[in-house]
């Protein structure tokens, strides 16, 4: 079994409730540094030193590159990496221990995109807006910023994004003259087209199991069916309705119709990849580093046979269909010593300088939106990072400090549709129950 290198072991991790750390943190004081000059100046500090609580990213050498470059254009801010944990469960807990405890540092923290309601709930991250003007957010591609903020205000500063990809077989659609498909309906057929012509075992898999995963491979059918999880206010599910029929029911038909093996309900990213890298499927839903996976001659038998596309969407709606966000941002301890140098800090980490670092050299995906665009054009890029200048993004329901149970009431019933073990109107029907529960503060 392939495991995913670094912190992309841990993106999609199962989220645990916070527990008493984040209460304690509810009712504690934010330090008074973040009511210093900064609010006027943005980030114009020239010296300084900063701590950066950081996981190690895929690529070896990323974040002593960053820091470096950063080193170089403000040379009297030294920044200190401190390693974190790649699991992200295990980085959030001792984040929260820390900050909840008033620790000054670290000072700058690189967490998930789904935290900003859990750490902003709590004062265990600074509302980077109230810092940050309004035409430093309109850089970012759409969906990002909206997806790290929390009742009006932006916690995190997006640093660089994962997105679902439809990863296809080249060679195997050119031998059945099939066209890469634009509709989920098109891809089932075509998935079940290959497997009946005995050209491929699998047709087409992806993350069905009852993890975090599930709930953001969801979201894309979701969407695209026109549905969501909750209301705007976030103070009601909205799931059990006739867009979240047709998203759930089309799911469990890729498994009834022969498109998807029975097993999928079973698979997480690696199995899903092992899969695909094996040559046994003809299609693939994956993050961006399964392109890498697929082209290592020493785990995959498909190398130079993949083709990368945006995911589909429904007939009748516009292509493409939407991308899951998945990544990393930037925020701030609120007992900070040194907000003006931190602000600076994460201000030069959106700059087209960094982000070219992680685009470019490193082939992350970038999240300020002239980057994508400009990178798309080089024929050096990879086709995750070329593709995703054209795909369309949807955050989770993650508005809510709540998310780890809302998450959970939604991929657990989920996958038990998909098993078969209950119906989709059931299913949806107990998600709604449960989510309104998480979202009213009960478990």
């Amino acid at each position: 079994m392939k495991k995913v290198k670094g912190i992309r072991r841990a993106r999609v991790a199962l989220m645990a409730t916070l527990g008493s750390a984040m209460v304690l943190a509810a009712c504690g004081s934010t330090s008074s540094s973040t009511s210093s000059s900064a609010s006027s100046s943005g980030g114009s500090a020239t010296s300084g030193n900063i701590t950066w609580w950081a996981s190690p990213i895929a690529q070896v050498g990323i974040r002593a590159a960053l820091v470096s470059a950063f080193e170089k254009a403000y040379p009297k801010i030294h920044v200190t990496i401190q390693s974190a944990p790649t699991n992200t469960g295990t980085n959030r807990s001792q984040l929260v221990t820390e900050i909840s405890g008033g620790s000054t540092t670290p000072d700058v923290f690189m967490g998930d995109v789904i935290w900003p309601a859990q750490f902003g709930a709590h004062q265990l991250a600074v509302p980077l807006s109230k810092y940050l003007p309004s035409s430093y957010w309109t850089k970012f591609a759409p969906g990002l910023v909206s997806g790290a903020s929390y009742k009006g205000q932006v916690y995190g500063s997006p640093l660089f994004e994962d997105q679902g990809f439809l990863y296809y077989r080249k060679d195997l659609l050119a031998k059945a003259g099939l066209p890469v498909p634009k509709t989920w309906q098109q891809l089932e057929s075509e998935a079940v087209t290959l497997v009946h012509d005995h050209l491929v075992q699998y047709g087409f898999v992806w993350e069905g199991d009852s993890y975090e995963g599930l709930t953001c491979d969801f979201m894309e059918y979701l969407t695209s069916a026109g549905g969501k999880v909750v209301n705007s206010s976030y103070t009601k599910s909205v799931i059990d309705s006739a867009a979240g029929v047709k998203a759930l029911s089309f799911m469990r038909s890729l498994i009834t119709s022969g498109a998807s093996p029975a097993a999928v309900t079973t698979f997480q990213e690696p199995q899903a990849m092992a899969v695909f890298d094996a040559g046994n499927a003809a299609f693939l839903r994956n993050w961006d580093y399964a392109w890498s996976n697929s082209q290592t001659p020493a785990d995959s038998k498909v190398v130079g046979k993949v083709g990368v596309a945006p995911l589909p969407t429904f007939a009748g709606q516009s292509y493409p269909g939407y991308s899951n966000i998945g990544g990393w941002n930037l925020y701030i301890n609120p007992h900070t010593k040194h907000l003006n140098a931190d602000l600076t800090f994460i201000k030069w980490m959106s700059s087209t300088k960094a982000q070219y670092i992680l685009g470019k050299t490193y082939s992350e995906i970038p999240t300020v939106e002239s980057v994508r665009t400009a990178l798309a054009s080089l024929p050096s890029t990879p086709p995750p990072e070329r593709v995703a200048a054209t795909t369309r993004l949807i955050a989770r329901p993650a508005g809510t400090p709540n998310y780890p149970q809302l998450s959970s009431a939604l991929y657990t019933n989920v996958n038990a549709a998909l098993t078969g073990s209950v119906s989709v109107s059931s299913a949806l029907s107990a998600a709604q129950s449960q989510i309104n529960t998480a979202l009213s503060g009960g478990l």
